[in-house]
């Protein structure tokens, strides 16, 4: 049966009717879901998919010892006619996000020791930490808050203040989640040791009650209070022999040996407003937290035993926060951009827009400034410069170093055969996923280059969007040796012809490949369908071919791209 779904166009600005199977939305969901990334996590405790996971109970032997329950744990009944029929003594779940308790890992707990477990029971895991580090950071600050903007002009330079409301604003209040090690020590000076701020006893009694936490520091060198990095670890037996931490390389007990994930990743938590700090005058570092989310402060005096939590969670007031992402925050901060528009504004008359919208996801998706330049084609003089004059479609392929794992089947996981699951992802990704560019900020994800970058599409902005589709196709050398995960793509908006923006690769590869990425925006990543075969060190397709078309008409490109020798 096929059904019709609204949306609405990110290219155009028009709502679309489409017509889309039954299942759409199921196989988007698996296809996105991210599970086998988990699963190639090691370190990792796990409980499959419940759909998937009676057909692996039994496929792997143990029907007669394994019961699938597919409920929610809060809706899990006790008793002779129970889902159980006693009392459970031993706990093995796993209800954590980068966060901690984001997932509702608290009232998830505290229900199941009130219902499900038996007062002595042993969890698995047995216990978490929630770790904190208080730095000063300009470029995460600038994520943040609205910098003041210096523009050199005739006149000398000239200041741009930020709104008071903005500069006083606390920010959003999610936490921002990010691959910390991919954050150069360079752009951050430390302030306090790592604090130990909470622990969670997952064996017994767990409260999902507001509270806060504090740890007494002495500030390690003087500077601006302005970031909370934070992350968790795990153990998983009472002993503390079996762990599992999140940790970046700096805090790691063995960075040599630290396992990726993008699944769980560490925190950046803003504090409402940077304070002064002094080497050696001692502070206390809060970390507060309600069911489901945590949020720092910083106090100069300690706070009571047992005190209540009176400082509410930071919630923006100056709309700001809630208008641009904090990507957006730190390209708007980015002073060596805003020379570059300063520089072309400098040349010439016109109309000046920006291509950046909220409703974009990939890098196409900001073309929306072509059609709105088209609506307002009538009212523009004759020669009337539109700035950018033009953009164009680059694409490189890659070899990641850790992000394949995204799409790379499982296998065996720990001696199961999970061979179900990964058929099931399979089929939904076949669905329509395999066929389409996902985005992904790529500063967090080192990958190199095997390719040259190339152009595909260039975009006339000096004219209206043409009524005919605009095509490419060719092929690729692969000039260095690797595996081929996916084609990159981005986009590059042509201010002058002598002056570009790159959202995607800010300068050429080195030597090996290693590429510089734009960190404010959000690459296109095109993986190839099948994926590389992970054992695989050398060899394999040394060429790729390509097939890309722009449909004015509902401002979508189509794509495909695949190893030049691949069979069809």
């Amino acid at each position: 049966m096929k059904i019709f779904c609204s949306r609405a166009n990110p290219t155009t600005g028009s709502v679309e009717w489409l017509e889309e199977d039954e299942h759409y939305d199921y196989h988007q969901e698996i296809a996105r879901s991210s599970y086998a990334d988990m699963l190639h996590d090691k370190d990792r405790v796990f409980k499959p998919m419940a759909d998937a996971a009676v057909k692996i109970v039994e496929k792997n032997g143990f029907s007669d010892k394994i019961k699938v329950i597919n409920k929610h744990s809060t809706e899990v009944t006790v008793g002779p006619e129970g889902d159980m029929p006693c009392r459970a003594n031993i706990l093995v779940t796993e209800l954590f996000d980068t966060e901690l308790i984001g997932e509702g890992a608290l009232p998830s707990y505290e229900h199941a020791h009130r219902h499900l477990v038996e007062e002595n029971c042993e969890a698995v895991p047995h216990r978490a930490t929630v770790y904190a580090q208080l730095v000063e950071s300009g470029r995460m600050w600038s994520w943040n808050k609205l910098f003041p903007i210096h523009v050199q002009t005739s006149l000398g330079e000239q200041v741009i203040v930020p709104p008071v409301d903005v500069e006083s604003c606390p920010g959003a209040p999610s936490v921002c989640d990010i691959q910390l090690n991919q954050v150069s020590p360079a752009d951050f000076t430390v302030l306090s040791d790592v604090l130990p701020m909470f622990s969670i006893d997952f064996s017994k009694q767990v409260s999902s009650s507001a509270a806060c936490h504090s740890r007494r520091f002495e500030p390690l060198t003087s500077g601006r209070a302005q970031v909370v990095l934070s992350w968790w670890d795990i153990e998983m037996d009472p002993e503390g022999k079996i762990k599992c931490t999140m940790a970046p390389f700096w805090a790691h007990s063995d960075p040599e040996e630290m396992q990726w994930r993008d699944h769980w990743m560490q925190c950046v938590y803003f504090l409402p407003q940077e304070e002064p700090v002094v080497q050696g005058s001692a502070l206390y570092l809060v970390a507060h937290h309600d069911d489901y989310c945590v949020w720092y402060s910083l106090q100069r005096t300690s706070p009571e035993k047992n005190e209540r939590v009176r400082q509410m969670r930071p919630v923006c007031d100056c709309q700001a926060h809630l208008l641009w992402n904090r990507p957006r925050f730190g390209e708007i901060n980015d002073q060596d951009r805003t020379d570059r528009y300063v520089q072309a504004l400098r040349t010439v008359s016109l109309l000046l827009g920006e291509p950046f919208f909220t409703t974009s996801l990939l890098p196409w998706h900001n073309l929306y400034f072509w059609y709105v330049r088209t609506a307002v084609d009538q009212h523009l003089g004759p020669g009337a410069m539109v700035m950018p004059q033009a953009a164009s479609l680059h694409a490189v392929v890659v070899e990641f170093r850790d992000l394949w794992r995204i799409r790379s089947p499982c296998g065996d996981c720990e001696g199961f055969d999970v061979h179900i699951m990964d058929d099931m992802i399979k089929r939904a990704l076949d669905f329509r996923e395999s066929r389409e560019a996902e985005p992904h900020p790529l500063w967090e994800y080192p990958c190199r280059s095997l390719s040259e970058p190339w152009q595909i599409l260039t975009f006339d902005f000096q004219q209206p969007v043409p009524l005919q589709p605009l095509c490419a196709e060719g092929t690729v050398e692969l000039r260095r040796p690797g595996q081929s995960h996916a084609a990159v793509l981005w986009m590059e908006y042509h201010l002058t012809p002598e002056c570009t923006l790159s959202t995607g690769l800010l300068e050429p590869a080195d030597p090996e490949g290693g590429c510089c990425w734009n960190p404010h925006c959000k690459q296109a990543v095109y993986f190839f369908s099948p994926a590389p075969d992970p054992r695989a060190l050398l060899g394999g397709p040394r060429t790729v071919s390509y097939a890309v078309e722009f449909h004015p008409d509902t401002g979508d490109i189509i794509m495909e791209f695949r190893h030049a020798d691949t069979p069809d």
